[in-house]
């Protein structure tokens, strides 16, 4: 390796090496941590804590659809059955599915709640 050691004033220990040696360590600490990431989110997938959304489902919030109605959809339920599980309104929910209403952080906790989901997932 081609590194030099330099000492401040203070007694700090400076290394100064290539850049194309500096990079190459970014990038194999940078896959270590990816590496790290994937095998965190298998664990949380075989623990049950993590959810798979097939492809169609992700792709329709990729492309800006309501995350509400997505969720929705991806879970098979009317918007009739999703408030009767969150003891909403059906046209309130459909407010909230077309952007008309945001929705209280109450009725969007009902709803993520009543999706399975967190509520990050919804808003």
């Amino acid at each position: 390796m081609g590194e030099q050691v330099i000492t401040t004033p203070s007694g700090e220990r400076l290394v100064v090496l290539p850049e194309a040696e500096f990079l190459a360590m970014r990038e194999a600490l940078e896959d270590r941590e990816d590496v790290a990431a994937v095998r965190d989110f298998e664990r949380r997938l075989a623990a049950g804590d993590e959810e798979m959304i097939p492809a169609e489902f992700a792709n329709r919030i990729l492309d800006g659809e309501n995350k509400v109605r997505v969720w929705r959809s991806c879970r098979g339920l009317s918007a009739r059955d999703l408030a009767a599980a969150t003891g909403l309104s059906a046209p309130y929910i459909s407010e909230i599915e077309s952007g008309k209403k945001d929705g209280s952080v109450s009725a969007m906790k009902k709803i993520a709640d009543a999706l399975g989901v967190d509520i990050d997932d919804i808003v």
